[in-house]
């Protein structure tokens, strides 16, 4: 909620912005607290948890604006957690902190639902300026609906339509879509859809964005006369009605 202050020059009333709620979910207390002090320096109302439980708890309470997730969390794990959270918040940015560097790993939080992922020992001002990121893409335009032809895609819902019939996604096949359909009738590179999507680099040994792709092909144009997804041979991929 902003606050109202009475300006010195003009006694008009001007609105303060609100600060951004953020939850840590972090067993180790004294990097929680470290967080929560720098976080709270850099204007923002954070608020900690130190297990699974207690993080489902306080998002179910409070309309947070980001998630930082440690994967490692007692009680439920950070990926049990994304699984459980994702259909009651499809919307909430959650940025992953870990110490778990495999790409294994990294893959299965973000097909789990994660936006970012950070591994331990990480910069602070990078995880702030991800941080920033994650909550001026969200508050933009976080209830957004995007739309190619007869396809809709609504972020608030988490929620894919073609035609008016329901499209079903995963998390990470509708990251895909949204990325496309946010730069419609626009060439996306395969690196652009690994920095934006998978938030890793691009690595020209992996058909990774190639399979994602297909699946969301076969789901959003099989049975339609008008294909929307593209590819543009030796480029990258198009969405477009035209």
């Amino acid at each position: 909620m902003s606050s109202a202050t009475h300006s010195p020059l003009s006694g008009a009333i001007t609105q303060q912005p609100a600060m951004a709620q953020v939850l840590v979910a972090e067993d180790d207390v004294p990097l929680a607290h470290f967080l929560q002090r720098s976080l709270q320096g850099n204007r923002y109302d954070v608020h900690l948890a130190h297990d699974g439980e207690a993080t489902l708890q306080e998002l179910s309470a409070t309309p947070y604006g980001l998630l930082i997730l440690d994967l490692n969390l007692p009680k439920i794990d950070g990926l049990a957690l994304l699984q459980r959270l994702r259909p009651i918040a499809p919307t909430l940015p959650v940025l992953v902190l870990s110490a778990r560097s495999g790409l294994e790993d990294r893959v299965t939080a973000l097909d789990g639902g994660a936006d970012d992922y950070m591994i331990k020992p990480f910069s602070f001002q990078e995880l702030i300026a991800r941080s920033r990121a994650l909550l001026r893409r969200n508050g933009a335009n976080p209830g957004g609906v995007l739309q190619v032809g007869d396809l809709i895609l609504s972020r608030a819902e988490f929620r894919v339509e073609r035609g008016g019939k329901k499209i079903d996604l995963t998390a990470k096949e509708f990251s895909l879509l949204e990325f496309l359909m946010m730069n419609a009738k626009r060439t996306v590179t395969r690196a652009m859809i690994m920095d934006q999507v998978w938030k890793m680099p691009y690595d020209g040994s992996t058909n990774l964005v190639d399979v994602y792709m297909k699946y969301v092909r076969d789901k959003v144009d099989s049975g339609f006369p008008t294909k929307l997804l593209r590819t543009a041979r030796g480029v990258g991929y198009v969405i477009t009605d035209n």
